[in-house]
């Protein structure tokens, strides 16, 4: 992961592959929310949202290609363990819409990574399915129905309250 993150020092396990690749990606995604231009002003641009609503998208399609799947099963290979990178660590930001958005990506993941599924060999049980979904869906509507119509807001008087988000991570 980027260089300019803080992380938790915690890592887990888990015994399932797709859950392992849904947990890396909302990272990602975490990460470049972070690190994006909108982090440190109250207003959420709609390059931002259009990246968000991309990642959103990505998590969906990841989704219903483990959906499309076979449920595999694999009696010799079943409890082999998928080590969890650390997460990363949400700084206090400027922008709270920013911040929400990342509440629900953390739950999002939060949620998969303590899931029953993250103990199958593949896939997706359906109540943790739903789950996911819906917790995609909120941060779609998020932006549609609150971002959309509430951002920006001038705030003269309390801004700044956090200091800059650090930017992403530059050079190879």
């Amino acid at each position: 992961m980027g260089d300019t993150a803080a992380y938790t020092g915690v890592t887990g396990i888990v015994y399932n592959p797709d859950i392992a690749g849904l947990y890396a990606r909302i990272n990602r995604f975490i990460e470049e929310m972070i690190a994006s231009a909108s982090s440190g002003v109250s207003l959420f641009s709609s390059f931002d949202q259009a990246r968000l609503l991309s990642y959103t998208a990505a998590i969906t399609t990841y989704q219903n290609w483990i959906l499309a799947q076979p449920q595999l099963d694999l009696p010799k290979t079943h409890d082999k363990t998928y080590t969890l990178k650390a997460a990363p660590v949400v700084p206090d930001m400027e922008n709270e819409s920013v911040k929400d958005v990342l509440n629900l990506l953390e739950s999002t993941r939060d949620e998969l990574i303590n899931s029953q599924s993250a103990r199958l060999p593949s896939g997706l049980m359906s109540f943790d399915s739903t789950r996911l979904a819906a917790l995609v869906a909120k941060i779609e509507s998020f932006i549609s129905s609150y971002v959309a119509k509430a951002d920006p807001l001038d705030l003269p008087e309390s801004s700044p309250q956090a200091a800059m988000t650090p930017p992403g991570p530059t050079g190879v």
